[in-house]
């Protein structure tokens, strides 16, 4: 029986034997021979869904966080398994248990899954009002002075002395005199600094006449790869860094568009994704489908399971003859706007299917995510190998393949990990400077910022284990700034 229950039935609970949270009814059981942690915000006797901030404070259970951790490198590298199964409590007889044992028994399959969805879509969107009240909408968080110094270049002294010396924006001060800068803050820095700069681009490196817009479209089509996890973190570095960047989620899962506060069964209920500007029947100018984030410099073309028409559409076109070169069908769209941005980062489907054609035909960099286990290289060389066939058939019909650079990036990296390390070796023998030095690691920061959907640039250092957030965020920081050095070799300039 699938684990998604009626909003506010279902609840996580942790510990050697049963045990049940808030109100009864039903109840996951989860027997271990050691402590869990939470692994979704618990729903509460008033059934509302609160953050784990909430939690942590009332000492429910332990995580990475606070006081009350359970060590990092222990959680991170336990592979104890977990029995989970659905337990009823008495006053449940009569309630969900009843009505799933009665849906499955007379309803079709497919009306199960259609109100299991909607419980889910439900369910998130409590998540998401609770998360960020009070119109359930996302807010960058503010940046100590160090965090803000690292982001511009300058020390945080420099930093300090623009400050007293009345130039650029005034920074929040907190009661401890501690410093807080917004992004927009940064940015107004960027723009002041670089006027007094040594050279161009020290403080804003984006595009100077002449420099081609860098489309990266980041791809794999094994689940687990990281694939969205790269995406979403790349596009913010780049923003925070002082780029014009434009997302763009070409996955109808729409993870991406999650991260960035937009929920498609509430928000997309009558379009908005890249679908309007790329479809046959009278496209959308790409403007139209364009979303500014709560990040400075960083705009989202969000998806959903609209996208899949193009994929339906497409065949019918081409048996029709109308579809004409269909895998420009992206790169025509984002012409329209290729003065606005310096990169678009776009987050490609788990599939070789038309839409990834078309995104790769219009890209100019690639990043192939893989997570180094012998089972998702074994499933990679396919994947390339299909790429390159299909590939093949593009360029025959006047593709032009060419591009500026491919990279791979190992992601969910266990240094510790001794088959994962010669499985890197093995890769990096064979394809040398093509996988980038830094490897994105694994760790339990990432996915706990992705439980109240943020990414770690969003999340407050404070709210984890500074070891653990620390040793995450510059692994993230590495990985991008490294594929920002491809951008600036790509403009021609000296980094």
């Amino acid at each position: 029986m699938p684990a998604v229950l009626p909003a506010g039935a279902a609840r996580f609970v942790s510990g050697p034997k049963p045990a049940f949270r808030g109100v009864g009814g039903v109840a996951i059981y989860v027997a271990i021979c050691v402590p869990v942690v939470c692994l979704a915000p618990c729903p509460t006797k008033s059934g509302r869904i609160y953050p784990r901030k909430a939690l942590r404070e009332s000492e429910s259970f332990g995580n990475s966080h606070g006081k009350a951790a359970i060590n990092a490198k222990h959680r991170e590298h336990d592979t104890a398994p977990v029995d989970v199964r659905i337990v009823y409590g008495k006053d449940s007889e009569n309630g969900a248990r009843g009505q799933m044992s009665k849906t499955q028994e007379h309803e079709d399959l497919n009306a199960v899954i259609r109100q299991h969805s909607e419980w889910l879509a439900q369910q998130l969107h409590a998540q998401r009002e609770s998360l960020f009240p009070p119109d359930a909408s996302k807010k960058m968080r503010k940046f100590m002075s160090g965090e803000a110094a690292a982001l511009l270049g300058v020390t945080d002294s420099y930093l300090r002395k623009l400050h007293l010396d009345g130039k650029g924006p005034s920074p929040e001060l907190t009661p401890g005199n501690r410093r807080l800068y917004s992004a927009r803050d940064i940015q107004e820095l960027r723009v002041l600094l670089e006027k007094t700069a040594r050279k161009a681009g020290d403080y804003l490196p984006g595009r100077r006449d002449g420099d081609h817009m860098q489309i990266i479209g980041v791809m794999n089509f094994k689940g687990g790869s990281g694939k969205t996890t790269t995406a979403a973190h790349l596009a913010q570095r780049l923003a925070l860094s002082g780029y014009r960047v434009l997302a763009i989620d070409l996955d109808p899962q729409a993870s991406l568009t999650a991260l960035h506060g937009v929920q498609p069964e509430f928000d997309l209920v009558d379009g908005g994704t890249l679908y309007d500007a790329i479809r046959y029947d009278d496209p959308d100018p790409i403007r139209t489908v364009i979303r500014q984030t709560y990040i400075p410099n960083l705009d989202l073309i969000p998806g959903n399971l609209e996208l899949m028409e193009f994929e339906h559409e497409t065949p019918r076109a081409l048996s029709q003859g109308n579809a004409g070169l269909f895998f420009f069908r992206v790169k025509e769209a984002l012409a329209q706007v290729d003065g606005d941005y310096d990169v678009v980062v776009i987050d490609c489907p788990p599939q070789l299917g038309f839409l990834t054609m078309s995104a790769l035909s219009a890209a100019t960099g690639v990043l192939v995510t893989i997570h180094p286990e012998m089972l998702d290289v074994m499933s990679m060389s396919q994947f390339l190998r299909m790429t390159a066939d299909l590939m093949d058939v593009i360029a025959e019909s006047g593709a032009d393949m060419s591009h500026d650079w491919m990279r791979y990036v190992l992601t969910r990296y266990e240094p510790a990990d001794a088959p994962q390390n010669r499985i890197v070796a093995f890769l990096r023998t064979m394809y040398g400077d093509s996988v980038l030095n830094a490897q994105m690691l694994k760790s339990t920061a990432i996915s706990d910022a992705g439980l109240t959907k943020q990414t770690l640039y969003e999340v407050e250092r404070s709210a984890f284990t500074r070891s653990t957030y620390d040793r995450a965020v510059e692994s993230l920081n590495a990985v991008n700034d490294e594929i920002s050095q491809l951008i600036q070799k790509t403009w021609g300039r000296d980094t």
